[in-house]
């Protein structure tokens, strides 16, 4: 590979590679980008405000011809040799070489293109291999050559779309050094039919080798547009700002508005302009900025200060004047990642000691989600619409609650809004499933408490065992059972009564139909809620049906049963072959736990007992049981609605891991033989004691006799 640094050579660039320059905040958003113009903030490598990458691998292609290796030579040794080579190895650009200190590797290639059926060609293979594994193209064509500007859309860029690379693509018109007066074409006019076509191209620029005109400013922009990239910030199809954008911004906002009056005052500006770029501001500056926001919106600045409104207005003008490592950099201050989110660094979740262990909310936690849920409950009804719970996770990517396993997992009122029970049964749901994400929508609506304590790692389940007694407030049911069996009835009615509010506000409660209609679960489902214990303790039970085609990958992984606290295994108490089939799932399980030493209590739910019972179920069943050591099946309803208290009596079992824990005759048989195994050298160490003893004794007294 050839290095740059070789040849004492660097960029022009590298003068302007510093924290800061004398730009000020108005020039960043009355002025289109130069190189020369920028506030730079903190860009050395792994520094807050830089790119989390530290290489950018750029891809050199075109028609022959264009001198798209002569390219690659003028940047990388400043000059082109009289023989320049037909493909470069390749170049690498050093860390000191721009500004942002990231190494850039070069990739040049042959253009060869191989037959594909008549008139149609395509890329070889190797030139292919390399733009997949691109982070950005330069996509070169010769102002002498008209046919070279028509293949980038007859060949060029459909090639790269039907290769799907999706990453920055930088068209380059070389040779501009014989245009005469390169400045005498307007070039975004000539290649706005192109642009237009094509929403993937970033920039296009005139270039000559041979001149050195603009040659670094090429691979300057096509590592700009890695590191600080615009497809997360912008659709480039409306070319309206995305979602993410606007919410991580108006996260950053409500944290730099500290008095919370829904204004930036002066020094709230100020102070947020520090922070990011360490530059504080004078007050002429200050009040110029706010004229410029006020001028592009009325309502963006007020008696208070700029707001919200004008805050995301200044970022859209920062942005659109192509101050990408400004927006960038602001975004990186405040732990943001490519994608928008926080990035795993800002994120310290503790790490599962062993595979029965488990993280649960601390009980400061608790307290900060229900004051929050009063705070957007602005109706004071005692649950959050779904226009109120946007607003609550409006600083926040998104909603995290749309995917499929969260959305019908708790308790909602008729209207759809969610309980104070349902939103904080969310949040240990999220918790069990997704630490990390629970953390970071912590952070995204504003809890300012230590990330580090955040969670509370439970105690192993063996040493539950041990001690008969688990401390733990989240309990995790695994519920298996045949097909057709009633688990999905089961996690409906756990969901409770449809809570509702009358005109004056008071609580009522109206029953949840049941559905006569058999509607397969094909993938793992979720309810949870909190239950009510006698002495007012509160648990929280997050039920998780499995599929019955589904209990095979469960029990694959031999861990996997080690994260569930009690195991339901529901059958249709009219139907046989019901019974039989979760019996057979019964035994399966327990194999299992006896095997690796993660053996959970177990419940037997004979489900639909509105119904004639089978009388070899009924007999089996109550057999099957008292030999496993469990306790009799519990018959329930959820027709009816005849739930038995059973939800009361799983967290029960739950509580007491050391019960109901099935044991197969194999495991019997392993159990006797271990205990008779214990005997065996329980007698033999006994017995050599008593002969020790005695021989010691005899010595003694032989001892005693001779003197």
């Amino acid at each position: 590979m050839l290095e740059a640094s070789s040849l004492s050579h660097k960029s022009p660039l590298t003068k302007y590679t510093h924290y800061f320059t004398n730009c000020s905040l108005q020039a960043l958003i009355s002025s289109t980008p130069n190189p020369q113009n920028f506030l730079y903030l903190e860009q050395m490598p792994g520094g807050p405000g830089s790119s989390a990458r530290r290489s950018v691998r750029v891809v050199v292609v075109g028609d022959p011809g264009t001198r798209k290796s002569s390219l690659i030579s003028a940047v990388a040794f400043g000059t082109v040799p009289k023989k320049v080579p037909p493909v470069h190895p390749p170049t690498r650009l050093p860390p000191g070489f721009y500004r942002d200190r990231v190494p850039v590797t070069i990739i040049d290639t042959s253009s060869r293109l191989e037959n594909k059926g008549k008139n149609n060609e395509k890329l070889n293979n190797a030139d292919a291999e390399e733009l997949k594994k691109a982070d950005a193209v330069i996509l070169t064509y010769a102002c002498d050559q008209p046919m070279s500007l028509s293949s980038l859309t007859s060949f060029w860029l459909p090639q790269l779309r039907s290769l799907e690379v999706k990453v920055p693509i930088i068209v380059a018109e070389c040779k501009s050094d014989l245009r005469g007066d390169p400045l005498a074409v307007n070039l975004k006019e000539m290649m706005e039919p192109i642009t237009g076509q094509f929403r993937e191209i970033d920039l296009c620029l005139q270039c000559s080798a041979i001149k050195m005109i603009q040659v670094h400013y090429i691979f300057y922009y096509a590592q700009k547009a890695v590191l600080h990239p615009v497809d997360p910030l912008l659709d480039r199809d409306s070319l309206h700002l995305k979602p993410r954008f606007v919410r991580a911004f108006k996260r950053i906002f409500f944290l730099c508005d500290r008095d919370k009056d829904d204004a930036l005052s002066d020094a709230e500006f100020n102070d947020f302009w520090v922070k990011c770029c360490k530059a504080p501001l004078k007050p002429t500056e200050i009040a110029a900025v706010k004229r410029v926001v006020q001028e592009k919106r009325q309502d963006g600045v007020n008696g208070r200060g700029v707001t919200f409104k004008g805050f995301i207005t200044l970022q859209a003008l920062i942005f659109g004047n192509g101050h990408l490592e400004t927006t960038w950099g602001v975004l990186r201050k405040f732990g943001y990642g490519d994608d928008l989110e926080l990035r795993d660094e800002c994120l310290p979740v503790p790490p599962k000691l062993a595979p029965d262990q488990s993280v649960e909310l601390a009980s400061e936690v608790v307290e900060f989600l229900c004051g929050i849920f009063g705070t957007y409950d602005e109706d004071n009804d005692g649950a959050l619409s779904p226009t109120e719970l946007e607003d609550l996770f409006s600083t926040a990517p998104e909603s995290p609650w749309d995917e499929a396993r969260y959305r019908d997992a708790v308790e909602k009122t008729s209207l759809g809004n969610l309980t104070l029970k349902g939103f904080l049964s969310e949040w240990a749901l999220m918790t069990l499933l997704e630490p990390r994400r629970t953390l970071a929508y912590l952070i995204y609506i504003g809890y300012s408490g230590d990330a580090a304590k955040v969670f509370h790692v439970t105690r192993r389940k063996s040493a539950d065992r041990k001690e008969q007694l688990t401390e733990r407030n989240v309990f995790r049911c695994f519920v298996f059972g045949s097909k057709i069996a009633g688990k999905s009835a089961l996690l409906d009615s756990f969901l409770g009564p449809v809570t509702n509010f009358n005109v004056a506000y008071v609580l009522e409660f109206d029953y949840r139909p049941f559905s006569e209609y058999y509607y397969p679960t094909t993938s793992d489902r979720y309810a949870a809620n909190v239950v009510d214990q006698l002495g007012g303790t509160k648990k929280t039970l997050i039920l998780q049906e499995i599929a019955e085609d589904g209990v095979k990958e469960v029990l694959s992984y031999e861990e996997y049963m080690a994260t569930c606290d009690v195991a339901l295994f529901v059958y249709d108490s009219s139907v046989e072959h019901s019974w039989k089939r979760t019996k057979e799932l019964l035994e399966e399980v327990a194999r299992q736990g006896e095997v690796s030493g993660h053996g959970v209590p177990c419940l037997l739910i004979a489900g639909k007992d509105d119904l004639d019972p089978c009388q070899i179920a009924v007999q089996d069943s109550a057999m099957v049981s008292q030999e496993m050591g469990i306790k009799p099946p519990i018959r329930v309803s959820m027709k009816v609605g005849d739930s038995k208290n059973l939800f009361s009596r799983i967290v029960r079992a739950a509580e007491h891991p050391h019960l109901n824990i099935p044991e197969t005759e194999v495991g019997k048989g392993r159990k006797r033989y271990r205990h008779l195994v214990n005997n065996s050298l329980m007698f033999v160490s006994g017995s050599a004691v008593t002969i020790v003893g005695l021989a010691a004794y005899r010595a003694y007294a032989a001892r005693r006799n001779s003197n």
